[in-house]
């Protein structure tokens, strides 16, 4: 006994691209193969320069002292820019705060104010007319099979 064969279905036909969205994607995908080549040289740039900077510090006669001090105001210039950019984060997280707080709560609360009365509505219609219908429904084949029954009325 074979067994039937399931029909195989064709894949749905690829939607067709016009020439100027082939063109746009390459342009995308050229964007981001220069962004990823332009980091990855970057990093590579920043290890040679570390790398170069460690062999002439290792040098007897590098003048580490100077060095150091210029190290340190660059250390300090940064936590400073770390402090504002904390700031601007937590200015940032209060206007986000207030956003929920005041646009989409009320909008959660309409919300659900609309699915209470939608209940309210469901079950205002499964009392008065659903419930109502069915029953006349209920009598009506009541009444058609004594008819039947009693010869009036044919099947």
């Amino acid at each position: 006994m074979a067994l039937p064969q399931p029909e195989q279905q064709t894949p749905p036909p690829a939607p067709q691209l016009t020439p100027e969205q082939i063109a746009e994607l390459r342009e995308q995908e050229r964007k981001q193969k220069m962004i990823v080549t332009s980091v990855v040289a970057g990093v590579v740039l920043i290890l040679v320069l570390l790398g170069v900077a460690i062999f002439f510090l290792l040098q007897p006669t590098a003048p580490t002292d100077k060095i150091r001090d210029v190290f340190i105001i660059v250390v300090a210039l940064e936590s400073l820019v770390i402090g504002v950019a904390m700031i601007v984060l937590i200015v940032q997280l209060a206007s986000l705060i207030n956003l929920l707080q005041n646009e989409v709560r009320p909008i959660l609360n309409a919300t659900n104010e609309t699915v209470n009365t939608l209940r309210g509505t469901v079950e205002f219609l499964g009392e008065e007319v659903i419930e109502p219908v069915m029953k006349l429904s209920g009598y009506l084949a009541g009444l058609t099979r004594m008819l039947e029954l009693m010869g009036i009325k044919k099947k």
